[in-house]
C-alpha cells in the first residue's frame, strides 16, 4: 500500500495532522538492536515545530513512545510501533479551508481522488506526517552505526537565491556545523543571510524555498540494483515522497550535462588497499550500485504553499473564491526538512544493505 516503504526494512506511517496522534510501525529490524527512546528523541526534536522563530509556531514536545518491539532494551525482531501525541492541535483555524482550495496544495487533488479530505491542516498531505518517518529514520540511522559505521549528514545550501559559496562545502559537515543556526546551513555568512530572508517573507505573509544537500560516507560498494531498483532511483523516490519536493540530482546532476565524456568520467585508482575513484562525479553509485564514494545528492523543495496574502482559488464546485492562510505554517520547510531528508537517506541504505545481504550473502554455492 502506498503508505509502507521498503521492502525488508519496511515502514507505515499512519496519523493526520490534527488527530489525535501520528506515528509509524517498522517492520524487517534485526532483533538484539540495544533501542531506547534516547536513541529515536533527538532526531525528532529536531524536527518538531516551535524550535525556532523561523518555523511555525506549533507547540509540540513530539515525545515518543515506544508501544512494541522492543524488550529490556532490546529490539526483538518483531514489529515496532511508535507513536506520537498531537498536543497543539487547532482544527478551528482551517475552517475556511474545508470550502476553498489552497493553491498549489493538495486540497483539490486529495478531494479529487477520494471523494473527501481531512481539511484539518491538510490532514495526511501535512508535513506532520514525516514524523513517523524521522522516527523510523533514527532506528536505521542506529543499525547504519553498528553496519558501517555510515554517517549521513544533510544541511541547507540554499535559501532562494542566497547560498553557500562553490567550494565552501568540500569537508563533510559535523553536526555541530549544521546544528550552529536555526537555519541548518554550516556556512555562518550564508546562514545568516538566509535567516534575514526567511524573517523578511515571513514578516510579508509569504514563504520562500530552496535545496538541501545530503551526504552519505561510508557505504560499501555493491549496494543497489542494476535496473527498476537503482540506489539512487529509490533515493530519488524516497526524497521526492516527501512534502513540498520538486526536485532531485545526484552527483553532478544537471551540471553533469554541460561536460564530455572526458570530462566527466571518474577515474578509478588504488585507494586504501581498494578500487576508488579519482574524482567523484557520479555521486558514489554507478550502474545503480554503490561505488564506495561518498554518495551525495540535492533535493529541492518549493516555497510552502500556505501563506498569509490573500489568493485567487475556487470552492468545490469551481465558483471563484478568495482565501487568505490562517493557522500555523513554516515561512520556509528547509530547516525542518533536514532531519526527514536524513532519515529517509538511512532508511534507503538499510532496506539496501538487507537486500545485498539476503541475495548475496546467506547462500554459498
Amino acid at each position: 500500500m502506498p503508505n509502507s516503504f521498503g521492502k525488508i526494512f519496511t515502514v507505515s506511517t499512519w496519523g493526520e495532522s490534527h488527530g489525535p496522534a501520528v506515528g509509524v510501525v517498522v517492520d524487517g529490524c534485526p532483533p538484539g538492536l540495544p533501542l531506547d527512546i534516547s536513541d529515536i528523541q533527538p532526531d525528532l526534536d529536531r524536527r518538531r515545530p516551535g524550535q525556532s522563530a523561523l518555523v511555525t509556531p506549533r507547540k509540540e514536545a513530539d515525545g515518543v513512545e515506544i508501544l512494541s518491539g522492543v524488550f529490556e532494551g532490546r529490539t526483538t525482531g518483531t514489529p515496532i510501533s511508535l507513536l506520537v501525541r498531537n498536543a497543539d492541535a487547532r482544527p478551528g483555524a482551517y475552517d475556511e479551508m474545508r470550502e476553498k482550495f489552497r493553491p498549489s496544495h493538495a486540497d483539490f487533488t486529495y478531494q479529487t481522488k477520494f471523494g473527501l479530505r481531512d481539511h484539518r491542516g491538510g490532514g495526511r498531505s501535512s508535513a506532520r506526517e514525516t514524523t513517523g518517518r524521522v522516527a523510523a529514520g533514527a532506528i536505521a540511522k542506529k543499525i547504519l552505526a553498528f553496519a558501517g559505521p555510515v554517517e549521513i549528514r544533510a544541511y541547507v545550501t540554499r535559501v532562494q537565491d542566497l547560498a553557500i559559496p562553490d567550494g565552501a562545502d568540500l569537508a563533510f559537515p559535523s553536526l555541530t556545523d549544521v546544528e550552529q543556526t536555526p537555519v541548518r546551513c554550516p556556512h555562518p555568512e550564508t546562514a545568516a543571510a538566509m535567516i534575514r530572508r526567511i524573517e523578511e517573507v515571513r514578516a510579508q505573509g509569504d514563504s520562500v524555498g530552496g535545496v538541501i544537500r545530503c551526504r552519505v560516507r561510508g557505504v560499501p560498494p555493491g549496494l543497489g540494483e542494476p535496473v527498476f531498483d537503482r540506489l539512487e532511483a529509490d533515493l530519488a523516490k524516497a526524497m521526492l515522497s516527501l512534502p513540498a519536493t520538486k526536485g532531485f540530482e545526484i552527483g553532478s546532476g544537471f551540471a553533469g550535462t554541460y561536460l564530455r565524456g572526458s570530462e566527466h568520467n571518474d577515474a578509478y585508482v588504488p585507494k586504501g588497499g581498494t578500487v576508488g575513484t579519482l574524482t567523484n562525479r557520479s555521486g558514489g553509485i554507478q550502474g545503480g550500485i554503490s561505488n564506495g564514494e561518498e554518495i551525495y545528492f540535492n533535493v529541492a523543495f518549493k516555497p510552502t504553499a500556505t501563506i498569509m496574502k490573500s489568493q485567487q482559488t475556487v470552492d468545490p464546485e469551481g465558483r471563484p473564491a478568495e482565501l487568505t492562510g490562517r493557522g500555523r505554517h513554516d515561512p520556509c520547510v528547509l530547516p525542518r526538512a533536514v532531519p526527514i531528508v536524513e532519515a529517509m537517506a538511512a532508511l534507503v541504505v538499510v532496506d539496501h544493505w538487507m537486500r545485498h545481504a539476503a541475495q548475496n550473502k546467506v547462500f554459498k554455492f
